[in-house]
């Protein structure tokens, strides 16, 4: 069972292994805060360079005058142009433009990012055969599986596997001190493995509260364009009251598409991580046992 506790500008994950001789728990110490994220190299790199691209594309494309009735973008857009369209969106569509460059961007670096922890082949099989061969006592095969499989798991399980052929040889040592430092060699190689899986994660969960508020400002910026184009004495002026309105419902489908896109993208990288875990706790647990067992026998 893992449970976070969010302490700014650091997250403690406690990691409780639940089973009957292996219930210690170990607090993890790892650098999730949205500030830390935003200062790392690829992280500070992309934020920017993605704001530039979008003003780039809010101006040079999507405010390109071929879009514009009269080859003027003050003017209504071009009958089904939607590039014309969205610009009329104004200055917050290109902020909401680079929320969702950045979604899709991150999201892309977290996918591999988790591809790569989980390895070469499926986290239940590659648990199964740990499993099955720490039961049959044959750690060097577990090793070599470690190697095959590579990934986050696969080298916190062999950290413990390397510990436990270590510890076995060594007769100074009782058996409770030695399964304490097994544990401890799965903990600390735990905690060089997973804050990697996590980060930027906080980011795109920022994104997904961001571009919703972002969107509805927008939203409330055109409405009071639109009721100002009313208030005019005499007739309404119709081109600012179709601006005013234009502006504020594409502000509110960009902000909800976008929130809504970051919101699937955070749930699916954290159940991914937390079936990573999940595979390092059962594996860690039966390697805990099986010594147990052989020490205490």
């Amino acid at each position: 069972m893992w449970i976070d506790y969010a302490r700014q500008p650091t997250i403690y994950r406690v990691i409780h292994f639940s089973k009957p001789s292996f219930n210690k728990i170990y607090f993890m110490k790892t650098s999730n805060s949205l500030i830390e994220n935003v200062k790392s190299g690829f992280t500070s790199v992309v934020i920017p360079l993605e704001i530039v691209i979008a003003y780039a594309v809010y101006y040079l494309v999507l405010g390109d005058p071929s879009n514009f009735q009269g080859n003027d973008p003050v003017n209504h857009p071009l009958p089904g142009n939607y590039l014309g369209i969205v610009y009329k969106g104004g200055f917050i569509v290109p902020l909401l433009l680079s929320l969702l460059m950045m979604t899709l961007t991150f999201a892309i670096e977290r996918g591999l990012t988790i591809g790569r922890a989980k390895g070469k082949g499926g986290i239940p099989k590659f648990v199964r055969k740990i499993k099955s061969f720490v039961s049959a006592n044959d750690l060097d095969q577990a090793v070599s599986e470690c190697d095959r499989q590579q990934g986050s798991v696969a080298n916190v399980v062999k950290a413990g596997l390397q510990k436990y052929k270590e510890l076995a040889k060594n007769s100074n040592l009782d058996a409770d001190k030695k399964i304490l430092i097994i544990q401890k060699d799965i903990e600390e190689t735990t905690q060089l493995e997973m804050p990697m899986l996590e980060k930027n994660l906080v980011i795109i969960a920022t994104i997904a509260s961001i571009a919703t508020l972002l969107g509805l400002l927008g939203t409330v910026l055109g409405m009071i364009k639109a009721f100002a184009a009313l208030a005019t004495a005499g007739a309404p002026d119709a081109v600012a009251l179709a601006n005013g309105i234009s502006e504020a419902l594409i502000n509110t489908a960009l902000g909800i598409g976008t929130s809504a896109l970051a919101i699937v993208f955070y749930n699916y990288f954290t159940t991914k991580i937390d079936a990573l875990t999940y595979g390092i706790d059962e594996a860690s647990y039966s390697i805990i046992q099986n010594f147990t067992a052989t020490t205490k026998a």
